[in-house]
């Protein structure tokens, strides 16, 4: 046994053996099962609204620790599992709802097309990969079909660095070679974390030549722009339909990102121009998968110049787009299904790569970035390299002109948040975004669980009391994680516990509601 463990043993003992225990523990439970708590420190204090009469007030020196402990929030499974596993059942609910409606989201959004996208990157060089021709296995998450070779080509030869231009291993599925070039200098290491310091502003390109698509095919078929009335009073002619989205970025093992989309097809109702409205008649799902393929085809970005490539780089979406429509609940692709597919993604971040850190800086990117290393470092090094400050300022002295590299210049580096995410090898967008009228937002999903949470253990006499009051909190943060490891232990261990009723609890009402229905 270790000493670690000894020692955190002995903290949960001697935590267990005080008389406040079970109080520690209902005091801890908003953040059991969180990694690295957020502790805060400060005064609570309730207030009658409309009145501004203080009811209550209390300081955090009163509570056990003396501090208010607080859920990290962290939505990366491979930093906090508890707080990811919460965001990815809010991630399901937010994609859920606008497919089937629900919490605020009428349910009619169910007539409307909708198709399921994905977006990928063009190649930057050849990689080793894992492809299977054809599956005979029966459930694709265990797959044990045998995979055709990597890059079989009898006469690829090398490269010009007298690297083997083919590979015939079988790659297994976790392989650490998958995703890793055939040669390190020939892949184009600059123009990758480009295109995922771009891909954000490709997407919103493309989204907008989509709606265009669909505009133009409704002007061909005779319907007509609808009139509605702006918050500001004024009338506007805009297109009869519209797009609305969810998207989710996952990240490749070659270290470049890419998309999983949602795209639902509304109208546009004349008189609420909020309201969700299904789109006319003549356009359909057809339509909506025809724009998707025409706008990957058109759009393409070149970015800013660069010292290093005054030309720029071409932004554009890979060859392989696939576009996959939405069908009934027993079909291979239904919401469900892609709602948990992309909702496991939206807490994932760089851990497929085998890259995870957090944000670099100049004293800490030496221990991952190098211009020869492994892929993942050079690609580090590119994002280091290429948002380096690049401005200069030109002065005159006796009628010549000298430039003074690294002084200030009213014309900055257009790549300098390339250093900002490094550590997301370039990608600085959300994970998980959705249009504004696609569905509800995670603030009302995290107000009503904890509005739900204020009311779950008040009897029925005392709510009348408690309903109308407002908690005004002055906290400021103190520190963070638990204060030991035996509390840790302790407070993970009933959050778990709390988890396992409610999941047994769930299932047996379920059965009981099936039971009653079969009788």
């Amino acid at each position: 046994m270790s000493t670690l463990t000894t020692g955190r043993d002995a903290q949960a003992l001697r935590r267990a053996a005080t008389p406040d225990f079970f109080g520690w523990l209902e005091h801890t439970r908003a953040a059991g099962g969180c990694t690295r708590p957020i502790r805060l420190s400060g005064t609570l204090t309730a207030v009658e609204p409309g009145t501004g009469r203080v009811l209550a007030e209390q300081h955090t020196d009163e509570l056990p620790d003396r501090t208010l402990y607080k859920a990290c929030g962290n939505r990366r499974a491979a930093q906090c599992p508890d707080c990811a596993w919460v965001y990815a059942g809010d991630a399901f609910q937010v994609v859920r709802c606008g497919l089937t409606g629900g919490k605020t989201i009428p349910t009619t959004v169910t007539a409307h097309p909708v198709v399921f996208a994905t977006f990928t990157a063009p190649s930057f060089g050849p990689v080793h990969h894992r492809h299977i021709p054809r599956h005979t296995c029966a459930n694709r998450r265990r797959c044990d079909c045998r995979p055709a070779p990597c890059r079989a080509r009898s006469t690829a030869g090398t490269c010009p660095h007298g690297q083997p231009a083919a590979c015939f291993t079988r790659h297994d599925a976790d392989d650490p070679q998958l995703g890793r070039p055939l040669c390190l200098d020939c892949y184009d290491h600059d123009h990758q974390v480009i295109w995922n310091y771009s891909s954000g502003e490709l997407w919103r390109r493309t989204k907008q030549a989509i709606e265009r698509h669909l505009t133009a095919v409704c002007r061909r078929r005779g319907i007509p722009h609808v009139q509605v009335v702006t918050d500001s009073g004024r009338i506007r002619r805009v297109p009869p339909v519209r797009v609305s989205h969810g998207k989710v970025a996952e990240m490749q093992r070659r270290g470049a990102v890419h998309f999983h989309v949602l795209l639902r097809l509304d109208g546009v109702d004349p008189h609420d121009r909020h309201a969700l409205v299904p789109p006319p008649a003549g356009v359909t799902v057809d339509d909506l998968d025809a724009a998707v393929h025409a706008a990957t085809r058109q759009i393409t970005v070149t970015t800013p110049p660069h010292p290093d490539r005054p030309q720029g780089w071409p932004i554009a979406w890979g060859e392989q787009v696939d576009v996959r429509r939405i069908g009934p609940s027993d079909g291979d692709v239904t919401d469900a299904k892609v709602a948990a597919y992309l909702a496991k993604y939206a807490t994932k971040s760089t851990e497929v790569t085998g890259h995870c850190s957090t944000r670099l800086t100049p004293d800490t990117v030496d221990a991952y970035a190098d211009p020869e290393g492994d892929h993942l470092a050079r690609l580090i090094d590119a994002c280091w390299r290429l948002g380096r400050p690049t401005r200069h300022h030109t002065t005159r002295t006796a009628g010549k002109t000298e430039d003074r590299q690294g002084d200030l210049d009213p014309t900055p580096n257009e790549y300098a948040g390339l250093r900002r995410w490094a550590h997301m090898l370039g990608y600085g967008g959300h994970f998980l975004t959705k249009a504004r009228r696609y569905s509800v937002t995670f603030g009302l999903l995290r107000d009503t669980r904890a509005a739900y949470r204020r009311t779950e253990h008040t009897d029925t006499a005392d709510s009348d009391d408690t309903s109308g009051m407002v908690t005004v909190s002055t906290l400021a943060f103190v520190g963070s994680g638990w204060l030991t490891d035996g509390d840790a232990l302790l407070a993970n261990t009933a959050a778990a516990q709390r988890r396992e009723r409610q999941r047994v609890g769930r299932e047996e009402l379920a059965h009981e509601a099936w039971s009653g229905v079969a009788a």
